[in-house]
Order: C-alpha cells, then sequence, then structure tokens
C-alpha cells in the first residue's frame, strides 16, 4: 500500500472519531442542559406551589383560651390542640439545648439543611428498601409541621428541605427555636414544652428540672411509644440517650447527666382533673362560642376571668350531693337519677357566685340553672305580694282565707282550689298569708290587685319567661328558671335595685389587652320601702313558716318554699343583704318527688348547706331599713295596731301613709268568692 492511501485512511479514521466525539459531547452537553433546565424548572415549579414564609414573622400560632376563676386560679380550658406559648428567653438554657442535642446536634451550623445527615438517611433508607429515618433538622421540623403533610414521600422531603432553606434565610436561629418548642407535638394532645410541662409535670417549662428537660426532648422522635404515662422505662431510656448526647456536645458535665439520670421525676395524674364547675364552664363556653365563633374561642389563647367564687363552688356541689342523698335514703319517691340545681349571686353586683346544674354534667350537660323551666309553686308568691304592697296594701291587710269555687257552666265544670293542708283559716294578715304560704289568699289577692299589673311587675324584677294570664298565676304554674327566680329575689335583697347577672369579669386577648370587660348594670326598679316591706316579711317565713327549716343559720335571712301539684318540683330561694341563692329539686320527667318532699324538706336543707360555708367568712348583716318606713306594734291575728290585752304583739312595718290599711279585710265574704273558671285558665 503507497503511503499516499496510507495517509488518507488515517485522516479519514481521524475525522470519523473527531464527528463521534463531537457528538458524545453534544450530548452530554445536552444532557448536562437538559438536567439543569429541568432542576431549575422543577425547583421553581417547586417554589411556586410553596407556600410563602413571610406569615412567619407575625405567627399566630393556636392557642388555648383559658378561664380562670374570681381568685385567679385555673378551672378550665379550651382548645382544638394544647399549646401555651412561652418565649424561650423564659426557658432555662438547658431546655433548649436538650431538643438540639436530642434532635439536630448541627443546628448552629447548618442553613437549614444537614447535608450530611441527609446522606446518612438516604443510604439507611436504600439499605432498607423504605423510608426509616428522615434526617430533618429543626428547621425542616418546623417547615414540615406548619406547612406540610407528615407523608414520607422523596417529594415531600425536596419540598421541606426547600421551605427549610428559606426559613434559616428569613428567621434567625433563635425565631426558628422559638417556633419549634412552641409548636412541636409532645403526646398526649400537648403542643409545645409549655403544655407538655404542665400536663406531665405540672408547672412551667420555665422550671423545670435537667432531667425533666432531657425527658421531654426525648418525646419528639416518637411521643406515643416514649410516653413517660403509658412506657416509664422507655422514656428514660430516651432520656439517657438526650443527656449522653448533651455530654458529648459540651452542653453538661459527667456529674450533671449522672444526678438528673437519678433525679427522681413526678408525674402529674394521666386521668383528667375533675372539673369542680363543669355547668358554669359551659356557660362560658357557649358565651364566648356565640358571640366571637369558634376560632376566637379556640385558637386566640384568650383569657377569661370570671365571678367563680371556689370556695362557694365547692360548697355548692357538696351541698346538691348532700341534700339528695339524703332524699334518696328517705325513700319517697318512685325510682330514677333525682336532679338538683343550685345558684348563689352577688345581690349588689349580679355575679354568679357558684353554679351547679345538675347532678352529674358527664351523663347530662342540660343545665337546670340557666335552662330548665319549671313550675316554682309558692316560691312565685312574693312577687305577687310585693305587688301588691306597692298598691298600697300593707303586711297587716287582712283577706279572708275560705274555700273559694270555680264554675264552668258551659262544660258543667267547677274546680275548686284548695290549701296545701286543706284547711281553711278565715281572714288572716297578709304577713300570715305569705309565711305560711295560703293559695286561696293569693287567688284573691291576686284578683284584687289585677292579673295584667302582676304580671307586669314580675318582668319588672327579672322574670322573662311568658307568664300565663290566668288566676292560676297565683299557685306558680307558669314554668320559670332558677336563674330568674334568683334574679327577682335579688330585686327584694338589694333595696329594690335589678342587676343584671353575669359570669365573665373580662377577657383578655394572647397580648394581654382588654377583649371584653363587664359592667356592674343596677337599675332602681321598685321602692326600696317596698321591697323591705316584702324582705321584713319574708324573714318571718324564715323564723316561723314554711322556711323555718333554715333558721338554724343563725343571722337575718329572707326567703320561701315552693311546692307545686303533686310535689314534682321543690324550691327555695333565700336571700341576706349581700347573697341571693335558690335550689331547685325534681326529676325531669316531671314525676312527683313524693308527698312529702316539699319545697321545706327537699330544697332548704341544701339551700342551709350552702350558705352555712357560703356566709363562714362574711359579716353578719340587717337588712338596711329604708327612710319613710314606720313601725307599729300590732295583733298578729287581727292586724290591728296592738292593745293592752293584745297577745303576742309584733312590730310590723308600713310604708308611711298606709297605716290606716291595718287590720282591713280585703275582698269580702262568701257571696263574692265565686268566679268563673275561664278566669283560672281552665280551657
Amino acid at each position: 500500500m503507497s503511503a499516499y492511501k496510507r495517509s488518507s485512511r488515517r485522516r479519514s479514521k481521524k475525522k470519523s472519531m473527531s464527528v463521534l466525539q463531537t457528538l458524545i459531547v453534544t450530548v452530554i452537553l445536552f444532557c448536562m442542559i437538559a438536567v439543569l433546565a429541568g432542576g431549575v424548572m422543577f425547583y421553581y415549579i417547586m417554589l411556586r406551589e410553596l407556600p410563602s414564609i413571610a406569615v412567619l414573622k407575625d405567627y399566630r400560632p393556636s392557642i388555648a383560651t383559658r378561664v380562670y376563676a374570681d381568685n385567679n386560679e385555673l378551672i378550665d380550658e379550651f382548645y382544638l390542640e394544647d399549646r401555651k406559648v412561652i418565649k424561650i428567653s423564659d426557658l432555662p438554657p438547658y431546655v433548649i439545648q436538650a431538643f438540639i442535642a436530642a434532635e439536630d446536634a448541627r443546628f448552629m451550623q447548618h442553613s437549614g439543611v444537614d447535608l450530611l445527615s441527609i446522606m446518612r438517611a438516604f443510604l439507611k433508607n436504600m439499605a432498607a428498601g423504605r423510608i426509616v429515618q428522615g434526617g430533618s433538622t429543626i428547621t425542616q421540623q418546623v417547615a414540615k409541621t406548619l406547612y406540610l403533610s407528615p407523608e414520607k414521600s422523596y417529594l415531600r422531603k425536596m419540598k421541606e428541605a426547600i421551605l427549610a432553606y428559606k426559613i434559616d434565610k428569613y428567621l434567625t436561629k433563635e425565631e426558628i427555636l422559638n417556633l419549634y418548642l412552641n409548636h412541636i407535638y409532645l403526646g398526649h394532645g400537648t403542643y409545645g414544652v409549655e403544655a407538655a410541662s404542665q400536663g406531665y409535670f405540672g408547672k412551667s417549662a420555665g422550671d423545670i428540672h435537667l432531667a425533666e428537660a432531657a425527658l421531654l426532648a426525648g418525646l419528639p422522635k416518637a411521643p406515643s411509644n416514649y410516653s413517660p404515662f403509658q412506657h416509664f422505662d422507655k422514656a428514660k431510656q430516651r432520656q439517657a440517650y438526650v443527656l449522653e448526647r448533651m455530654l458529648e456536645d459540651g452542653y453538661i458535665e459527667a456529674k450533671d447527666k449522672d444526678q438528673a439520670l437519678v433525679f427522681p421525676i413526678m408525674l402529674c395524674s394521666i386521668k383528667p382533673k375533675e372539673k369542680i364547675a363543669p355547668y358554669f364552664i359551659e356557660n362560658i363556653r357557649r358565651y364566648i362560642l356565640g358571640k366571637y365563633g369558634s376560632d376566637v374561642l379556640y385558637r386566640e389563647g384568650l383569657e377569661v376571668f370570671t365571678t367563680l367564687d371556689m370556695d362557694m363552688q365547692k360548697a355548692a356541689v357538696e351541698s346538691v350531693k348532700q341534700g339528695l342523698a339524703e332524699l334518696e335514703t328517705r325513700g319517697n319517691h318512685p325510682k330514677g337519677l333525682v336532679q338538683g340545681a343550685l345558684l348563689c349571686m352577688d345581690a349588689r353586683t349580679g355575679a354568679i357566685l357558684a353554679m351547679v346544674g345538675g347532678r352529674d354534667f358527664k351523663k347530662s350537660e342540660f343545665n337546670r340553672a340557666t335552662q330548665s323551666r319549671r313550675q316554682p309553686g309558692s316560691a312565685f308568691k312574693p312577687f305577687i305580694y310585693t305587688a301588691a304592697f306597692d298598691k298600697g296594701l300593707t303586711p297587716a291587710t287582712r283577706f279572708i282565707d275560705s274555700p273559694i269555687i270555680f264554675e264552668d257552666e258551659e262544660n258543667d265544670a267547677t274546680w275548686k282550689p284548695k290549701n296545701f293542708d286543706e284547711k281553711f283559716m278565715g281572714p288572716i294578715t297578709m304577713r300570715t298569708a305569705l309565711v305560711h304560704s295560703r293559695n286561696i289568699v293569693t287567688i284573691k289577692l291576686l284578683q284584687e290587685i289585677g292579673l295584667n299589673y302582676v304580671i307586669a311587675y314580675a318582668a319588672n324584677m327579672g322574670i322573662s319567661s311568658p307568664l300565663a294570664r290566668d288566676y292560676s298565676l297565683a299557685l306558680g304554674t307558669s314554668g320559670v328558671t332558677l336563674e330568674e327566680m334568683v334574679r327577682g329575689y335579688g330585686v327584694l335583697a338589694n333595696q329594690g335595685r335589678k342587676v343584671t347577672p353575669f359570669f365573665i369579669k373580662k377577657i383578655l386577648d394572647r397580648t394581654g389587652q382588654v377583649f371584653e370587660e363587664s359592667r356592674i348594670r343596677v337599675e332602681q326598679v321598685i321602692d326600696p320601702r317596698i321591697a323591705f316591706l316584702s324582705s321584713y316579711v319574708m324573714r318571718d317565713v324564715v323564723e316561723s313558716g314554711t322556711g323555718r327549716r333554715v333558721k338554724s343559720i343563725g343571722r337575718p335571712v329572707a326567703g320561701k318554699t315552693g311546692t307545686t301539684n303533686d310535689v314534682r318540683d321543690a324550691w327555695f330561694i333565700g336571700f341576706t343583704p349581700s347573697l341571693v341563692a335558690g335550689v331547685w329539686v325534681g326529676f325531669d320527667q316531671e314525676k312527683t318527688l313524693g308527698k312529702l318532699e316539699t319545697g321545706s324538706r327537699a330544697a332548704a336543707p341544701i339551700w342551709l348547706y350552702f350558705m352555712k360555708e357560703a356566709l363562714k367568712k362574711m359579716p353578719i348583716e340587717s337588712f338596711p331599713i329604708p327612710n319613710g318606713i314606720v313601725f307599729i306594734k300590732t295583733d298578729p291575728d287581727t292586724g290591728y295596731p296592738a292593745t293592752a290585752s293584745s297577745e303576742n304583739a309584733i312590730f310590723e312595718c308600713f310604708v308611711e301613709g298606709t297605716t290606716d290599711n291595718a287590720g282591713v279585710i280585703i275582698g269580702g265574704g262568701e257571696d263574692q268568692d265565686s268566679l268563673h273558671v275561664q278566669d283560672f285558665g281552665m280551657h
């Protein structure tokens, strides 16, 4: 072969190699550009899909609403997530260090993502054939919990890494730690170190020991597996791991570790704390929910300061429990869960101090103190008598306690109302009629002063439920709530001034600013002299009448019993110048309590048990006598001014200018004792 041909073949071969090399380089370059472009495109597409982190500067986590009694004792919380925010500046350094050592040793060095940890986790996951380790930094955990789902996938991990990198550039390390330590889930419904510390140890995270901090720092990995409540041994093993990591990273010395390992861990009870005032708390919850909505109630971290007096509330709970137990022991009632309710109000301000809405909140959340309308029976009579005093009648004015018949000629029917003892006393004073709860006299009194007048008068005193416009009103047949009765009696206790009941003193928002504040609302609705007349007579109900079971309280008290037909409802409402409290007892199904279980026997003892405790620390008070009241010594039987021959004379009170009505008989004789049945709403 000639030299020319050999040279030509070499040139051809070199040319082919050059083309192939160029093609390979071009393909590689194209692939690199494609991969790079794809990566850039994927990155920016992911950026568009990822949420903005700008809101982290104004981060507002879901915080529990906290409810306090009037002594600032925490009594309950409302939340979707049990979280209590604490500043990391208020935490001991070892609390923060424990979490860093356990979860992200290089937290202060990396930029949100720790590539060494990711590579280590990748190799372990490849070897296992599944995702067994995440390699997440604290910043990545913040990104995941705030923005992403908990699914385990490489796509989610990529999003998490990008977000973590952005967060690290946007926030300081301290701000990231603040987010993490207040947001991380630590088991048993607690979020953040403060809620967890209170849940596990019963104290703030600012006050916990190194040993307790290490125990908490061991929980994020698997809160249920390392729960000290359920798996204490595992929790201690995890605690030891955290302490070892803190030692290796130079946060603590060997002696600190050894002391922490033997430090006694005192855990709170895992059982929910018994609620002392569940009906009261539910009232608060319903109010805030109705006025502001669920987000504010469960997420905005309100601080609710209430009127609840803890000592009185405990006394109320025990009194209802004791009274109902005694009733059941007597065995006069049919089978079934007899219910009871108690409500106590500050007579001068309207602050609700104690509330029992039923026997067992867990079995029935229905609040019988505020939601249940029941017939008050004779407990309604003071409204009628007070209205009569305002019309010029006096405690010494007389009515004839004698039979009365109501006829319905159209239906050929009659109704003959009775007194409870089925006896009649003849001419008696209004004092005697109220003290001994005479039904017939009250009917005649209502007839004398007028239905519309009494209904309007009761509404003015605080009875907001609709009242029947017939003479059965005298027997307390129109349903009312215990709260209304307490409010109405409060007018008598407070010298004719009506107060608006309230449960909340003030509400603060999460920043400590006043969100809402109650103002005491007082209105003079009846003449203070008229209020005194009723209170003065009602003191005698306790001294010698149907309420004498509470006489042993040993201080000036006014009150009234109430018992309905067939003894389905038993009441006692009573008051001092400072406190007014009411008790109701009955079946939800409105069955009879038993023939003997009257207001005097079934309800008054509960009131007495409660008020003895409620008044224990309060001075003995007398009812103030307003100007314009005069006292005259009278004969209790005739109502006339007493003479030398009068026996058992009493000092009766009158509004100036009404003493001429002493002893006067209103309503006449037998010929006036027949009314049409329609006046009683019998149809």
